[in-house]
């Protein structure tokens, strides 16, 4: 299994099939059990408020943006305790009757982003059943048992040096197999190059595989000269059955990595303009939130701000560095949603803006199908599908629910009216949603 925004580890039909009963899966990591988003259940609740489809209610210690994950009977989750600066980091084990079984400090010194925007427990947690891995923006990174035991714990600036990042590191580690994949990508120079680090450790004890340089754009050789130095994205493993690839995603660029010594194969740079995907002036404040969306063949890289996002083609043939005109650029489009990951179901690219605005692009062609607007709050969580549906939340916790397809159309908008920027999730039966107050389950009556 795989965590984050992996592409596929069985089959290409994983990503899209759906079963016209419910199957129950786990949702063992940040965007599902295939790591882009997609549930196989069906029958999940469309409609809730904080007082209908309610199955229970969880008050949590604090605040935070870290999305739970589901795993059987058991919910990970983290959490600062408190939303003040200095507070402890915790991780929580709760029951799928909403039961909080056991938690444990992982650390302490909770730092803030912009106030409420974030805070050190952003990352989400790992799961392949028997353990999960668990990061905070501090730095600091542990393995735990399902009963609580902590196996190893290590504060990553103690081995890669000190975390320079302007609002909190916020990536997610991936776990593939028996390695856990990490990026570091911030503001710490190193004479003329950025130190920034793509990593693999051994899952079962910590111990580094390898640590590579993840080095700056061709020509950014200065600290004087221009590259986005900060990411707050989450790297994701593409693994097709043939091709593999470590990718990671920041400082202007897009990179496949090697799995076996973490080695540069590829690079889709040129994000931050002006360049031939990017037609903007460049902007030094441009940092990457959303992370790419792979399915066999394609992964849809999101850049920020103004920038485009642009529809890569996942071959044998892809090595070097990609840049227009290429055979490996399906298409490009010149928005992209900044904050909101991409979702792909059947052959569609849906984006939903920070702002609220969803477009929808065809996979083959890059052909706009539609560009609407729906609630007109900021949005920091991902879209999630399931069962011919697509949900997308409001930081104000209103949901809106869309019908998957080429044409726009709203099923439901519901409302918890309390903050959340973590991503909903759906696992026997269930949908949950972290807020910033509490964790709900909603299941259809």
């Amino acid at each position: 299994m795989r965590h984050v925004i992996v592409a596929a580890t069985l089959i290409a039909s994983l990503f899209v099939v759906r079963s016209s009963t419910s199957h129950a899966e786990n949702w063992p990591q940040w965007r599902g059990p295939t790591g882009n988003g997609l549930s196989n259940e069906s029958g999940i609740a469309t409609e809730w408020s904080r007082d209908r489809n309610i199955a229970w209610r969880l008050p949590l210690p604090g605040p935070a943006g870290a999305t739970p994950i589901v795993w059987e009977n058991r919910i990970f989750v983290t959490s600062s305790v408190g939303a003040e600066e200095g507070a402890d980091l915790v991780l929580l084990c709760i029951s799928t009757d909403g039961k909080e079984l056991w938690r444990a400090t992982v650390g302490s010194g909770n730092l803030n982003a912009r106030t409420t925007e974030g805070n050190s427990a952003s990352p989400t947690p790992v799961t392949d059943g028997k353990h999960v891995w668990t990061f905070f923006g501090t730095g600091v990174l542990a393995c735990y048992d399902f009963s609580g035991n902590e196996v190893w714990k290590f504060d990553v600036q103690d081995r890669y040096g000190k975390i320079d990042i302007q609002f909190g590191m916020s990536s997610t580690p991936v776990l593939d197999g028996e390695h856990l994949y990490m990026q570091l990508l911030h503001g710490t120079w190193r004479g003329d190059y950025l130190v920034q680090k793509a990593i693999k450790l051994d899952k079962n004890t910590g111990r580094e595989v390898w640590a590579v340089d993840r080095n700056t754009e061709p020509g950014i050789k200065s600290i004087d000269m221009q590259e986005t130095k900060h990411s707050y994205a989450s790297p994701i493993f593409y693994d097709d059955g043939r091709q593999q690839f470590f990718v990671t995603h920041g400082a202007d660029a897009t990179v496949g990595h090697s799995p076996d010594d973490g080695h540069e194969i590829w690079r889709l740079g040129g994000l931050n303009g002006p360049s031939s995907l990017n037609s903007g002036d460049f902007d030094p404040t441009f940092r990457f939130v959303a992370s790419p969306t792979a399915i066999p063949g394609t992964i849809v890289v999101p850049t920020a701000k103004r920038g485009p996002s642009v529809a890569l083609r996942v071959d044998e043939t892809l090595t070097g560095r990609v840049a227009e005109p290429s055979d490996h650029i399906r298409w490009t489009n010149d928005k992209t949603p900044d904050v909101c990951c991409p979702l792909i179901v059947d052959g569609l690219v849906y984006f939903v803006r920070k702002s609220g605005q969803v477009y929808c692009v065809d996979l083959g062609t890059g052909d706009e199908l539609y560009f609407e607007n729906t609630h007109r709050q900021q949005h920091r969580s991902s879209p999630i599908y399931c069962d011919g549906r697509i949900y997308s939340t409001a930081r104000d916790g209103h949901t809106t629910v869309l019908k998957a397809g080429r044409q726009f159309e709203i099923v439901a908008e519901n409302d918890l009216e309390e903050t959340m920027t973590a991503t909903p999730v759906i696992s026997n039966g269930t949908l949950y949603m972290r807020t910033y107050d509490a964790l709900y389950a909603i299941r259809a009556k």
